[in-house]
C-alpha cells in the first residue's frame, strides 16, 4: 500500500514537471513570437544600424592598423589610395568621352580629355589618356562629309510638325475641328513610326546651326557658310522642327498635351489633362518621345542635337498662359516657362519665334508685322532666351523673290536680330547668303501621307507607317 502511493506521488510529479516544462515552452514560444514581429517591424532600422556599426568598426580596424605603421608605411599608403583614385578619374573621363563619340562628338571628346590635369601633369603623361586621343583621331578620319549621302548642305531635308495626337479617339471623333486635326497633325504612333524608319535607314538629326554657321573673317566682318558635318558612311544629315508649341485652348479635350513640365528629375516631359480634370505626365508630344529615343539611340543625333521648337505668342508659350497679365498665376507661369525653357536647351533643343499672333506676314502692313515682331520680343523672347530662328506662320515667305532679300520686313527682322528663315515647300531648298540663312522644311502630317505620299516616298513608304486609326482623307 505504501509503495503504490508512493509510485502515485512519482507519477504526480512527473505529470507536474512536463506541465511546467510545456507552460514554459509555451511561454518562450510566445515570447520569441513578440520578438520576431520587433524583429521584423525594426528590420530596415537594423540593418542600418548594422551596417553603420560595420563601418564604424571597419574604421577603427583601419585606425588600428595604421596605427602599427611606421610614417614612411603611412605615406606610402597614402600615395598608393591617391594613385588609384586618380586612376579611377582617367577612367571615368575616358567613359565620359567615349559617349560624346556615339553622337559624332570626336572634337568634344578630345577636347575633354585634353582638359585632364593630374597631379604629375597634363593628359599627354598618362598613356591611358594619350592612347583614348590617338583611337578618337582614327575614328574620326573615317568620317566622310555629310555621310557621303549629300554634295551640299542645299540636299538636306528639314521636316517639321505640329502637336502630335496623343489619343486618337479624342481627335478623330468626327467633330467640327476633327478635319483639321486629320489634314495638319500627326499621330504619336506616325512619329514614333517615321523616327525608327528613318534611324533604320541612317539619318542622323542635325541642328540648323550644324547646317550653316555663321564665321568671322580676318577683316573682322561676319558671314554665312555651309556648316561641315562629317558622319560614318551612308549617314543623311537632317533637320526637324515643331510648330505651334503652345497648346493651344481649342485643342483642350482633344486627345493633345496640355504643356511641356519637368519631371522628378528637372527633365522636360509633356502633361496631359484627363476626362476628369486629373493630370497626367507622359510622352505625349515630340520632346519627350524623341528625347527618350536619342537616349536609346545616341548615334541619331549628330552633338546632340534635337530640334526647334516654334513658338507663337498670342496663347503664352510652351502651354502656359503668359498673355494674360491679369491670370492669378502670371508671373509663376512666366518663370516655369523660363525654367522649361532652359531644360530644354540643356537638352538639345533650339527655339524659334512663329510671330506672336501668327498671321499671313507676307501680307501684313508693315505697321502690323512690326507691332507683331516686338510683342514677341517682349512677352516671348524674353521668356525663352535669344533666338535668330523665325519660321513663317503658314509657312508663307515675307519674300517671293529667290534672289536677295531685300524688304523693309527682312531689314526689320535682321534689325531684331534673326538670321535664319524658314519657309515650307515639298522638296528640300536652301540659300545660304553672307547675311542670313534661308530654308524651306517639308510638312510630314495627315495631308502628305493621305494626299501626297508620293512626296514622302524618299523617306518612307507611307502605308508602312500610316496610323491604322487615322481616318480616310475627309476634305
Amino acid at each position: 500500500m505504501e509503495n503504490k502511493q508512493k509510485q502515485k506521488k512519482v507519477v504526480k510529479h512527473k505529470k507536474f514537471k512536463w506541465i511546467i516544462a510545456f507552460e514554459f515552452l509555451i511561454l518562450f514560444l510566445l515570447i520569441g513570437a513578440v520578438l520576431l514581429y520587433q524583429m521584423k517591424g525594426n528590420d530596415q532600422g537594423l540593418k542600418e544600424d548594422n551596417k553603420a556599426g560595420q563601418e564604424n568598426q571597419d574604421i577603427e580596424e583601419k585606425d588600428k592598423e595604421l596605427e602599427k605603421l611606421t610614417t614612411q608605411e603611412r605615406e606610402a599608403l597614402k600615395e598608393q589610395e591617391r594613385l588609384q583614385k586618380e586612376a579611377k578619374e582617367r577612367e571615368d573621363l575616358i567613359i565620359q568621352a567615349d559617349k560624346l563619340t556615339l553622337s559624332y562628338d570626336y572634337d568634344g571628346a578630345i577636347e575633354l580629355i585634353q582638359s585632364y590635369q593630374g597631379s604629375e601633369g597634363g593628359y599627354e603623361i598618362y598613356p591611358i589618356l594619350v592612347s583614348a586621343i590617338e583611337r578618337y583621331k582614327k575614328e574620326k578620319e573615317s568620317l566622310v562629309l555629310y555621310g557621303g549621302s549629300y554634295t551640299s548642305v542645299t540636299q538636306i531635308n528639314h521636316i517639321f510638325f505640329h502637336s502630335l495626337i496623343a489619343d486618337n479617339s479624342k481627335a478623330f471623333d468626327s467633330d467640327y475641328d476633327s478635319v483639321g486635326y486629320n489634314m495638319y497633325m500627326t499621330t504619336v504612333t506616325e512619329f514614333k513610326n517615321m523616327m525608327q524608319k528613318m534611324y533604320e535607314d541612317g539619318y542622323v538629326l542635325v541642328s540648323m546651326y550644324d547646317v550653316a554657321e555663321q564665321v568671322t573673317l580676318e577683316d573682322g566682318t561676319t558671314k554665312f557658310v555651309p556648316g561641315k558635318i562629317y558622319l560614318p558612311e551612308g549617314k543623311k544629315p537632317f533637320v526637324l522642327s515643331q510648330d505651334d508649341v503652345n497648346y493651344y485652348d481649342y485643342m483642350d479635350g482633344d486627345g493633345f498635351a496640355s504643356r511641356i513640365v519637368l519631371d522628378e528629375n528637372g527633365k522636360p516631359t509633356c502633361e496631359m489633362i484627363l476626362e476628369d480634370g486629373s493630370r497626367v505626365t507622359g510622352p505625349f508630344d515630340i520632346v519627350p518621345i524623341l528625347d527618350a529615343f536619342v537616349e536609346e539611340h545616341p548615334d541619331f543625333s549628330y552633338k546632340g542635337a534635337k530640334g526647334t521648337l516654334a513658338i507663337t505668342g498670342y496663347e503664352g508659350a510652351l502651354g502656359y498662359r503668359t498673355d494674360d497679365p491679369t491670370s492669378p498665376t502670371y508671373e509663376e507661369d512666366k518663370e516655369m516657362v523660363r525654367k522649361v525653357a532652359e531644360a530644354l536647351k540643356a537638352n538639345g533643343w533650339d527655339f524659334a519665334s512663329h510671330s506672336w499672333g501668327h498671321k499671313n506676314m507676307q501680307a501684313a502692313s508693315m505697321t502690323l508685322f512690326k507691332n507683331d515682331t516686338d510683342r514677341w520680343m517682349e512677352e516671348v523672347g524674353s521668356l525663352l532666351g535669344p533666338t535668330d530662328i523665325y519660321i513663317f506662320p503658314f509657312g508663307i515667305d515675307i519674300e517671293t523673290t529667290i534672289g536677295e532679300y531685300s524688304s523693309e520686313k527682312y531689314h526689320y527682322l535682321k534689325e531684331k536680330g534673326f538670321n535664319y528663315f524658314c519657309g515650307v515647300f515639298k522638296d528640300p531648298w536652301m540659300h545660304i547668303k553672307d547675311n542670313y540663312v534661308r530654308m524651306t522644311r517639308r510638312p510630314l502630317d495627315g495631308q502628305a501621307m493621305l494626299e501626297f505620299p508620293e512626296r514622302l516616298a524618299d523617306l518612307f513608304d507611307v502605308p508602312s507607317i500610316i496610323d491604322p486609326e487615322r481616318p480616310a482623307k475627309n476634305w
